[in-house]
């Protein structure tokens, strides 16, 4: 988010907070893109703030509450609160209990592949309607599509990009399909004294389980059972085809986005040589 709007959502995540009963007027950010993070003392919560027309933080709120109930590895909603979507001010929050960071922040692959097993595991008994991971890939298609969203991609990248969503665009269709998380990267697993934890659970899809694991470092496919190592490949180069499109959206604020684009494009280019 961007100055008086980011400032705004910090507000915004103050007053849900003092709205529960809880002390939190000191806020300290966390992460701030399209989305902001923000720890909020000294109660002491985790705040997750964005405008209320871009977010399904319901969807978010149902998954985590399924999940914790079958015992999956998730981070859990702050205990002290309603589980419901707070708004204020055009801004949706929700409320999560906060995990202290261990030193070790890297997971070491076989916790990692056995942890994202567990939350699989978990999320095939859940009841919750989420969209098919074909659904990103045709938004993704729009995106390169339109140059009025996409005005500063170049032409031979945006052709790379139209040409690999293409070509792979058919492949989650098969495999065995179930709800998934839809981005299990690093960024979205936390270190904690109770193990590996997932968190940002409204990215939630349907598709193969394959497609989950090529968000994740390579090793932990290699632990990961029963993966189809072909399918595994293709979804690595859709989901960097994908990712690399949203760097390119006009709207995108995630710091150092364009350079991340040129690298992933880069990697595009390989896989398919």
């Amino acid at each position: 988010m961007r100055g008086t709007e980011s400032r705004r959502a910090v507000a915004a995540a103050i007053a849900a907070v003092s709205s529960q009963g809880l002390a939190g007027d000191e806020a300290v950010v966390l992460q701030d893109s399209n989305k902001l993070t923000v720890r909020l003392l000294p109660a002491d919560v985790l705040a997750r703030v964005a405008p209320v027309t871009d977010q399904v933080a319901q969807l978010e709120i149902d998954v985590a509450q399924g999940l914790a109930a079958n015992g999956s590895p998730v981070a859990a909603l702050d205990p002290r609160v309603e589980p419901r979507v707070h708004e204020r001010d055009g801004f949706a929050v929700t409320l999560w209990k906060y995990y202290e960071p261990l030193p070790r922040k890297e997971i070491a692959p076989v916790e990692y592949a056995k942890a994202l097993e567990r939350l699989h595991a978990g999320m095939r008994g859940l009841k919750v309607p989420t969209p098919h991971v074909t659904d990103r890939v045709e938004q993704a298609q729009r995106l390169v599509a339109s140059r009025e969203r996409t005005p500063e991609l170049p032409d031979g990248d945006r052709e790379v990009l139209a040409a690999t969503l293409r070509d792979l665009s058919g492949v989650t269709s098969g495999g065995a399909q179930q709800i998934l998380h839809g981005e299990p990267h690093p960024g979205n697993v936390l270190s904690t004294t109770e193990g590996p934890r997932f968190i940002d659970l409204e990215t939630c899809c349907r598709g193969p389980v394959e497609f989950d694991l090529a968000h994740a470092p390579e090793e932990v496919g290699e632990h990961y059972p029963g993966v189809d190592q072909n399918l595994l490949r293709a979804c690595r180069i859709l989901v960097l085809a994908i990712i690399t499109t949203w760097r390119w959206d006009r709207d995108d604020q995630l710091p150092g986005g364009r350079e991340l684009a040129a690298e992933w494009l880069g990697q595009i280019r390989t896989a398919r040589a």
